[in-house]
């Protein structure tokens, strides 16, 4: 399981700390421990953001929280150490790809299911999933399209929902996701066929609804008081204190909200809905808690704002000593306090969210005996059909939220209803039991059927993660003039004895020819497919039958590349000729130039002055290819052996070119072949880098023999057996 954002822990879950803090970490933390319970489940890992700042607890540091045997939170690091706000995200998110790459090779055990919570995580799962050759699934949480809808209804333009929210992108990304998820878990009917039918792939997946569960053990009913522990009582009466210390007659009903300090939440609304009608504030109290909190100057805008307008309309409409708005509340105790004491004053829950994509706190409370009054949008339409527990509102109209709450604490007989109806029937119908066993019986569909949406049968592409699994050792060869262009018997040999490592060993292709050209190239020559091809000098790999592209090694070399700047850096250079078309890609430029050290170094002076990060290749006297910052054959090579976990000197490179270069003094064990360009005597005597006498495969293969991998008889290597 992927939930990337907010805080995520084991016990004491800073629920409310901020908007990325919210209820999903409850869920995905209690569904991680409940679905490792069942029979037949090995395992379950729980993989997010690894969190090194002292804002936040030691706790977000930890590489891996065991839960139970069964059961772990694990962290991986992307992004850097701060903690970051969700929408910061999205640029990290192949650097968590391949972060859970590597862990998993280092675990020596593939997952069996992969499943998203929330957009970011989902297309981490979705690329796992491709990885690993394993089932896909997907829980949206809150979708990017209703989240714009309710942001424009709020008179917010799309430029700002862009430059703070990362909208655009994240519908984007949403629209991907549901074009390869293999299953949409969602939490209501309402959520599967109206939110999700605003996107455009909304049709495309299967979808099921299975409502979250609840801590029966927590959330247990008012009436119960013999069930309460020590430590319930402890914190019953530290509330009762907090409270009674903002309000004139602590005696009458209490009306509770507990939410985010988020505008869609609508607390506002609920305020003003309370402050307006007179007969309501003689009759009830109100208690809003707001998340967590230390200084409202010091949150970030959304929560920032929002508590500044509870402070305002408490004080327009004078609402001292009828209003509390308590700044701190310990979730794991204290919030089942909060519903129980809500409900031994015949008071009233209320959620008046503008929308809610589901509605925990609805069962929750209703569990423990409150009755509910809650928005008509979302979850709440389901959860209150199946509870039969409380009102629904237009929560845009404060004249309906007023009259609904009004209605339940003067009528006592609706109120007893409501207040056993929610009891009994959250029992009934959201238990985590009831949702596992859901889950379970979904998941084993999918693991006896297959990924439908990847693909069946003989042409089916071997997932790229199965590939690498038992590869201890990883050849990368250059193509011209060292894997093709010697003698066509040579090259036969040199298949022959690949084929008998193929056990151990994976094979790949590294050139400065385009991937359209590469796969020409080797089909040309009868050279089976590789399992990794670095493509474009190094600026792009992709992998095995289906040419997967490897999006993490993407990310990781776009940052800051800008390859406008590098053309317009570069125009005035008239030794400079640009290549044809298809040798043009998004991460690299390339010329003709005339070799001499002027020309080179006009060219650095040209894009250093633009204050521009390159990496520049000549090779062969007449090619120029620039390069992000960050990319080169060595260092792709290097990035597959961390990303696989394959060590360094596992790795073996060959070349015959300066542009190999990169990759043969990269710390791998190289391999010059005989008939290699006059540039390459330079790095004669390096460590680890083997200077052949045979010419091109017979070279590679002579190479192979020097660190012990194939032996050639004694009669030479076209005796190769």
């Amino acid at each position: 399981m992927f939930s990337l954002h907010g805080l995520i822990r084991g016990e004491n879950l800073e629920l409310g700390r901020d908007a990325d803090t919210g209820g999903q970490i409850l869920y995905v933390v209690d569904l991680a421990r409940h679905v490792s319970r069942l029979p037949g489940v090995t395992r379950v890992d729980l993989f997010t953001r690894r969190i090194q700042d002292r804002t936040v607890s030691e706790d977000y540091s930890q590489p891996v929280e065991n839960l139970s045997d069964s059961c772990r939170i694990v962290r991986i690091g992307c992004g850097g150490k701060r903690y970051l706000r969700k929408e910061h995200l999205w640029p990290h998110l192949e650097e968590f790809v391949d972060g859970v790459v590597r862990f998993t090779r280092r675990e020596g055990r593939k997952p069996d299911i992969v499943h998203g919570h929330y957009a970011d995580a989902g297309i981490v799962a979705m690329r796992l999933s491709s990885y690993f050759g394993v089932p896909f699934v997907f829980t949206g949480h809150s979708l990017g399209r209703s989240k714009e809808m309710r942001l424009a209804a709020a008179g917010i333009k799309r430029e700002e929902m862009i430059r703070k929210f990362r909208i655009d992108h994240r519908i984007a990304m949403e629209e991907k996701i549901l074009t390869g998820v293999d299953l949409v878990i969602t939490s209501t009917s309402q959520e599967s066929t109206q939110q999700y039918g605003q996107y455009e792939g909304g049709t495309l997946p299967r979808f099921c609804v299975i409502p979250p569960g609840f801590n029966l053990e927590k959330f247990f009913p008012y009436v119960e008081d013999s069930a309460r522990t020590d430590l319930d009582r402890v914190a019953h009466a530290s509330l009762m204190d907090e409270l009674d210390r903002f309000f004139l007659h602590p005696d009458r009903p209490l009306i509770l909200a507990l939410c985010r300090p988020d505008r869609r939440k609508n607390i506002g609304g609920l305020i003003e809905a309370y402050g307006k009608d007179k007969e309501l504030q003689a009759m009830a109290n109100i208690a809003i808690f707001a998340g967590l909190r230390k200084d409202i100057s010091s949150m970030e805008d959304n929560e920032r704002d929002v508590l500044t307008e509870m402070l305002l309309l408490m004080d327009k409409y004078d609402l001292y000593g009828k209003m509390a708005i308590p700044k701190r509340h310990d979730f794991e105790v204290e919030v089942p306090e909060l519903y129980r004491i809500a409900a031994e004053k015949k008071g009233v829950f209320v959620n008046p969210a503008l929308t809610e994509p589901f509605g925990l706190t609805i069962i929750e409370a209703a569990a423990c005996g409150l009755p509910v009054v809650a928005t008509h949008d979302g979850g709440p339409k389901d959860i209150l059909s199946n509870l039969k527990n409380g009102i629904l509102v237009d929560a845009t109209s404060t004249k309906d939220i007023s009259r609904a709450i009004r209605t339940l604490i003067v009528d006592e007989k609706q109120w007893r209803t409501c207040s056993k109806n929610g009891i009994v029937n959250a029992r009934k119908i959201y238990t985590w039991d009831a949702h596992v066993r859901l889950y379970e019986k979904e998941i084993r569909l999918l693991r006896k059927s297959g990924r439908k949406r990847g693909g069946k049968g003989k042409n089916k592409a071997q997932p790229v993660a199965d590939r690498f699994r038992d590869f201890s050792h990883l050849l990368i060869t250059d193509i011209d003039n060292t894997l093709t262009g010697g003698k066509p018997s040579d090259l036969k040999i040199f298949l022959r004895a690949l084929q008998d490592l193929r056990t151990r060993m994976g094979f790949g292709i590294a050139t400065g020819r385009t991937l359209e050209s590469t796969m020409k190239h080797l089909q040309e020559h009868h050279i089976p497919q590789p399992d990794v091809l670095i493509t474009s000098v190094g600026s792009e790999i992709n992998y095995g039958k289906d040419l997967a592209c490897d999006s993490g090694w993407e990310a990781h070399i776009s940052h800051r590349w800008d390859r406008e700047a590098v053309l317009e850096a570069l125009e005035g250079l008239s030794f400079l000729e640009l290549q044809e078309k298809p040798a043009q890609r998004k991460l690299k430029v390339s010329y003709y130039m005339d070799f001499s050290r002027d020309n080179i170094a006009a060219v650095h002076h040209a894009l250093s002055r633009r204050r521009l990060r390159y990496t520049l290749i000549h090779s062969h006297g007449s090619f120029l290819d620039i390069l992000p910052y960050r990319a080169s054959k060595g260092k792709a090579v290097r990035y597959l052996g961390k990303k696989w976990a394959i060590p360094l000197t596992h790795m073996i490179t060959s070349g015959d070119s300066g542009n190999d270069e990169a990759m043969l003094r990269g710390g791998f064990k190289g391999i010059v072949v005989g008939n290699h360009a006059p540039e390459m005597k330079r790095l004669r005597g390096l460590k680890n880098l083997y200077f052949a006498k045979n010419p091109h495969t017979a070279g590679i293969l002579e190479g192979l023999a020097h660190y012990g991998l194939v032996k050639i008889p004694k009669k030479g290597i076209q005796h190769y057996e």
